[in-house]
């Protein structure tokens, strides 16, 4: 039987034989060639550090609610992204696929997945399987360009070069942006940020790195600052960043304290906007109904195989499937040497 990989607790992973079961009509199983490790949500899930860990999100009232006991119904827990495949099988009623069509779409880590035959996207004969898995961070980064409401001309400063912030740089461009900063910690994304097309990539390390944005800009600011990286006081930073009425959208998804919040000096003087931005968990484009989910992972698709975002060298570490537990380790321990993970299969 095959074997899949299982968050059985915080930062334990084992190894569990899983059955093959039948197709339903409308169904394919396909075979998995890579996939991508997500590095937000299922680190936050693997570290134990996600607020589902005690609490319960309540879709109807759209309020966190404390579980009877903790952890409840999160552990044992199948973690996944986005992956590609090679379709091997399929049901009654599916025309869309034969078997031997290469796909890709967001399923959990594992050898073979059974899936809707509308789950799925065909893997164009100009997208690479490893590149497909950028679709993911792609469809994140394009809604937080959507809701930063770039025009041309516009200076732009976006803080955190992970996948999401490193495809936003190049979609930031793409949407009209004439001047972007770029701002990280790690010298291997401001390096990538700049052969992307940011202007300027800046070491939070440095020094007051929102105060040297206001210098190069004649002390005005940014037009909008997007912040990606997950840290409070990158956000700190990114409402410090913008102009008098300034436009700050925040996509990251943020762990533990805010204390490096001061929302009583320049958010409170400066009247900026905040944004969040999330395109799922039933949040409904800022567009809707002319811009939904379907379409923004259709468009971030359409935007890598054109090459319009180039993904190469984001791909940091290639992991056999086998060694997973491994993969996310080194995620949790040493974040500064990761961009993208990929596994993949034998």
């Amino acid at each position: 039987m095959p074997r899949e990989f299982v968050l059985v607790a915080p930062r334990k992973i084992e190894f569990q034989e899983y059955s093959e079961p039948p197709l339903g009509p409308g169904e394919v199983r396909v075979r998995t060639i890579v996939s991508g490790i997500k590095h937000g949500t299922e680190m936050a899930l693997y570290t134990g550090s996600t607020p589902f860990l005690t609490q319960r999100f309540d879709l109807e009232c759209r309020l966190f609610l404390p579980t009877e006991a903790e952890a409840v119904g999160l552990y044992p827990h199948h973690l996944g992204s986005w992956l590609a495949g090679e379709v091997i099988e399929v049901g009654e009623g599916v025309t869309r696929f034969r078997v031997g069509d290469l796909v890709h779409g967001g399923l959990p880590h594992r050898p073979t997945n059974v899936a809707r035959a509308e789950q799925l996207y065909a893997l164009g004969s100009t997208m690479s399987p490893e590149t497909a898995l950028f679709t993911d961070p792609a469809l994140f980064a394009l809604n937080t360009v959507h809701d930063a409401q770039i025009k041309l001309g516009d200076v732009v400063a976006i803080f955190g070069l992970g996948a999401i912030g490193l495809l936003a740089v190049q979609m930031a461009r793409l949407n009209g942006a004439m001047r972007i900063f770029a701002v990280d910690l790690i010298p291997m994304r401001r390096d990538l940020a700049r052969r992307f097309g940011a202007d300027e990539a800046l070491d939070p390390a440095q020094g007051d790195v929102a105060l040297a944005i206001k210098r190069a800009t004649g002390n005005r600011g940014v037009d909008t600052a997007m912040e990606i990286s997950g840290a409070y006081a990158a956000l700190q930073q990114a409402i410090r960043s913008v102009q008098v009425g300034g436009r700050v959208v925040a996509a990251s998804y943020y762990k533990g304290s805010a204390a490096a919040l001061s929302l009583g000096a320049e958010w409170h003087h400066n009247r900026p906007t905040l944004i969040s931005s999330m395109a799922v968990w039933g949040c409904p484009h800022r567009l809707y109904p002319m811009w939904s989910l379907e379409r923004l992972e259709r468009t971030a698709i359409a935007v890598l195989e054109r090459g319009l975002a180039a993904t190469e060298g984001m791909v940091t570490q290639r992991v056999a499937y086998a060694e997973a537990p491994h993969a996310y380790e080194m995620i949790a321990n040493h974040p500064d040497e990761t961009i993208k993970v990929v596994l993949t299969y034998d």
